[in-house]
């Protein structure tokens, strides 16, 4: 018969730690994307509404689109690795444990780094084919 020991005050506080952490990660990457949307409509807003010279406007977005992309391919990265689908063989967890949990939240976070690196793909297409100030 095994018996639950009670848990250190160390180990609780290492756990709020982590969870903490994965709901930060699971809002970061849709924080990103929002962040870029405004970046470049603002930009772009500015530029042509007081008649300024456009032509660094493209590059220039364009480098902010691809940082936006890196910043959320990494996050992706690390909430893939949360996950842990590799290593458990798991794409669900139904006995609802902490571990579960965990891994949940970092399902959902790498989740939302795929739409939100679709949501910057959408958000530069325009600058892309069509240009700015048009």
């Amino acid at each position: 018969m095994t018996r639950e020991h009670a848990p250190r005050p160390d180990e609780e506080q290492l756990e709020f730690r982590e969870e903490s952490a994965s709901l930060v990660r699971i809002t970061a990457a849709p924080v990103v994307w929002a962040g870029h949307f405004l970046v470049c409509y603002c930009a772009v807003a500015l530029v042509c509404a007081k008649g300024w010279q456009t032509g660094w406007l493209q590059p220039a977005l364009l480098a902010v689109s691809l940082g936006a992309l890196a910043v959320i391919a990494w996050l992706g990265f690390r909430s893939f690795r949360q996950w842990d689908v590799r290593n458990t063989g798991d794409f669900s967890n139904p006995h609802g444990e902490a571990e579960d949990r965990h891994q949940f939240l970092g399902h959902a976070a790498f989740l939302l780094a795929i739409v939100s690196a679709v949501g910057v793909v959408y958000v530069t297409l325009p600058i892309l084919m069509i240009g700015v100030c048009r």
